[in-house]
């Protein structure tokens, strides 16, 4: 019993990252080259707006914060246990993490809502855009579990899991420590590089083709002349006719 775990860890902890790191490189280049014009999230903000309004910004403020967090005790993981030193700057980070840990499930609540009782984001949701839903929302959940239960997350973080990913960078891949960790803990590890795997296949592509240039990019100037909400309410019928839009 014991070498089948130490088979699982072996697969799940080695196997996996290097398997997901050339799947998410290759898989990138590869969707670039052949569908470049669809290397985007595929917005559908032009089919409903309000909803994805309170979806998607909680998700992406909380990922944003989330990711940030994740990339600071793995970059600076000294500056991190510094920081963690005193007692209140400890909490303080935590409970910003958590917060923000909650902010995404609530936007991911929203955008799943909204795909489900949208007749016209139904019609383009895809199998892919579930299963990444579904994969998020469990990472997001086991997140929170182990924020909760496991406390002090950014300390252990930076103390076990920086050295494991640095060693998997390395090709020296160490996974003493990590294997003993409980098994939530595992499953977010896990959780995290199926994500991987599954970004260059998804609306997730996105992230790597942020456009920066609309921070100095001139103001785009957008008038309408038909009513906004009629066009975008599910009860309009849909028309041949070119809408009159500058």
């Amino acid at each position: 019993m014991d070498s089948f775990f130490t088979a699982l860890d072996n697969f799940f902890l080695i196997g996996l990252p290097y398997l997901a790191l050339t799947v998410f490189l290759v898989g990138s280049i590869w969707r670039y080259r052949s569908t470049k014009f669809k290397y985007s999230s595929l917005s559908s903000q032009f089919l409903e707006g309000k909803q994805l309004f309170w979806g998607s910004v909680p998700f992406h403020m909380g990922m944003l914060v989330v990711f940030l967090g994740h990339l600071s005790a793995l970059l600076i993981p000294r500056g991190v246990l510094l920081w963690n030193s005193h007692p209140l700057r400890l909490i303080a980070l935590e409970v910003t993490g958590f917060i923000f840990g909650l902010a995404i499930l609530i936007g991911l609540g929203n955008l799943i809502y909204r795909r489900l009782t949208n007749p016209r984001i139904k019609v383009v949701t895809n199998n892919m855009d579930w299963i990444i839903l579904s994969l998020l929302t469990l990472q997001v959940i086991t997140g929170l579990w182990v924020a909760y239960n496991f406390r002090w997350g950014s300390s252990w973080f930076a103390s076990v899991l920086t050295p494991y990913v640095y060693s998997i960078f390395k090709l020296q891949p160490d996974i003493s420590a990590v294997s003993a960790l409980p098994w939530v803990i595992k499953l977010h590890i896990v959780g995290a590089y199926t994500v991987v795997v599954l970004i260059p296949f998804s609306r997730l592509v996105h992230f790597l083709v942020v456009p920066i240039n609309y921070i100095w990019r001139p103001y785009q100037q957008v008038m309408w002349n038909w009513d906004r909400k009629s066009v975008r309410s599910t009860s309009t019928a849909w028309s041949i006719k070119r809408p009159k839009n500058n």
